[in-house]
């Protein structure tokens, strides 16, 4: 079809024929007059224009054009004020009419796999707007103005030729998918490490040398930084990232890994895959990973007979080599006055290096009081007991505060996957710098409504215990409903 017949544009103003061939319908049979046509799918077409007629369809809520050879949109669009859907991809469009600003109500936008150079003015007027893609375009820049798509929570930005990303970005305080795969960007706005709610972002396929601190994106779930010129991965770069899933950082530079990674403690998927990598830290061997890639990697302390037999038997071997370095009665290193029993049962290196008390996947019911020892004066920012047979927060928590309440710089605790029964939110409440607490899969039939007073906390993870309230509707929408719905319900 090469234009669109004009009964299509007439539907709601014309008499269909076969009312005027019988005149016995009845009010509820004539559907001509009960209804206006409310979504036009006229896409895969060979159409290379619309008319003007399109104004005849103003109760249109979705509009699809999709795959056809249209050069332009006709101003008639801005008639269109009910459209809350409109698909114009794969097209031959060089410029949007300013009249598309007039559509207040649109929540999706797509408009990729177009010849789009520059974006219209008046844009920003959008205000509904959720969905928005613009990737395969010709746009070399994104106009500051676009901070004001307030509820954006998807942007893909993705195969154009631009060369930075406005400051002004982080104002979406919504976005939670950001893809900007396949352009020319050489720096990252530092700006964009505060958007809170980002959960995806794709920065593959481009010039980036370096890489901000995630500070804020405590949220974020996916981070894709494939074939860069990444020479550096630094603690820095992984220390806020509690919640990753995914690490993409294959086709960089990277020439080492840090013992950091050993945090990111939800990690699945990690790809390293042709780097400069020659050795990688034995803590890796403890992360959760279901997927990890090597291969391209001049790696000298893993033979490829076991990098070939895939991601389980290197982390295998990874722990294997914990084990290894741990000194035994015939090292030169004896237990002594010195040197405490659970200093060979806790790695003390994580302690003094990486700030984490990590005692984690032993199946313990305790924890004991020389765990703790161990720590000694060190500044503690991480503790992870995660993997264990645990009842309750250990006593010695309760007891000496000093231990785990009063470690002012503590930031994360991981204690997922036991049998904690309780907290404690008047001392959690104590623990101004707590940002990650993870109680998943415990036995928590109970959550105090006074744990809402830890403001603080950026990621509450609550799923998998049999508490009846906050129900999952609440824990979906995130750490902020949750806590805001415990300090509702706080007795007064």
């Amino acid at each position: 079809m090469e234009i669109v017949p004009q009964c299509v544009w007439r539907i709601n103003v014309d008499v269909p024929e076969e009312a005027n061939q019988n005149l016995s319908f009845g009010a509820t049979e004539r559907w001509w007059e009960q209804t206006d046509l409310t979504k036009l799918i006229i896409s895969n077409n060979k159409l290379q224009s619309l008319t003007d007629d399109l104004r005849l369809l103003p109760a249109l809520t979705v509009l699809d054009i999709h795959d056809n050879q249209l050069t332009s949109l006709p101003s008639a669009i801005r008639d269109l004020e009910n459209l809350q859907k409109l698909n114009v991809s794969h097209n031959k469009l060089k410029l949007l009419p300013e009249e598309i600003t007039n559509l207040r109500n649109l929540k999706f936008l797509y408009l990729q796999h177009n010849e789009l150079a520059c974006i219209s003015e008046g844009f920003e007027q959008l205000a509904n707007l959720e969905d928005l893609d613009l990737s395969n375009n010709r746009l070399t820049t994104v106009p500051a103005s676009f901070s004001s798509l307030s509820g954006l929570v998807r942007l893909n930005l993705s195969s154009n030729q631009l060369k930075s990303l406005p400051t002004e970005i982080s104002k979406m305080k919504r976005l939670k998918h950001l893809d900007c795969n396949a352009n020319l960007l050489e720096t990252i706005p530092p700006e964009l490490t505060g958007m809170e709610s980002l959960e995806l972002l794709y920065l593959r396929r481009n010039k980036l040398h370096f890489l901000p601190e995630f500070s804020s994106c405590r949220l974020l779930k996916e981070l894709h930084l494939g074939e860069n010129q990444i020479e550096m991965l630094g603690a820095e770069h992984l220390t806020h990232l509690n919640s990753i899933l995914v690490l993409d950082l294959r086709d960089n530079k990277l020439k080492s890994v840090p013992d950091e990674i050993v945090l990111l403690q939800s990690l699945e998927r990690l790809d390293l895959s042709n780097n400069d990598i020659s050795s990688l830290p034995y803590s890796l061997g403890n992360l959760p990973l279901k997927f990890l890639a090597l291969e391209g990697n001049p790696l000298r302390t893993i033979r490829r007979e076991i990098i070939n037999k895939g991601t389980q038997e290197v982390l295998k071997y990874l722990r294997s080599k914990i084990k290894d370095e741990r000194p035994s009665h015939s090292d030169s290193v004896t237990e002594t006055a010195m040197t405490l029993p659970s200093e060979s049962r806790v790695n003390v290196q994580a302690i003094i290096t990486l700030k984490t008390l990590d005692y984690s996947d032993k199946q313990t019911t305790l924890i004991s009081d020389d765990v703790f020892d161990a720590v000694k004066s060190n500044i503690i920012t991480s503790i992870n007991f995660s993997k264990n047979q645990l009842h309750e927060i250990p006593k010695r928590f309760k007891i000496l505060p000093e231990v785990l309440y009063r470690i002012l710089t503590l930031e994360t605790i991981l204690i997922s996957n036991n049998q904690v029964g309780s907290v404690d939110p008047q001392k959690m409440k104590m623990m101004e710098k707590l940002t990650t607490l993870d109680l998943q899969n415990n036995d928590l039939l109970h959550i105090p409504p006074e744990l809402g007073n830890c403001v603080n906390l950026r990621t509450l993870l609550l799923d998998g215990n049999p508490f009846r309230v906050p129900r999952a509707t609440i824990l979906m929408k995130g750490t902020a409903a949750i806590l805001e719905y415990l300090r509702d319900r706080i007795p007064t």
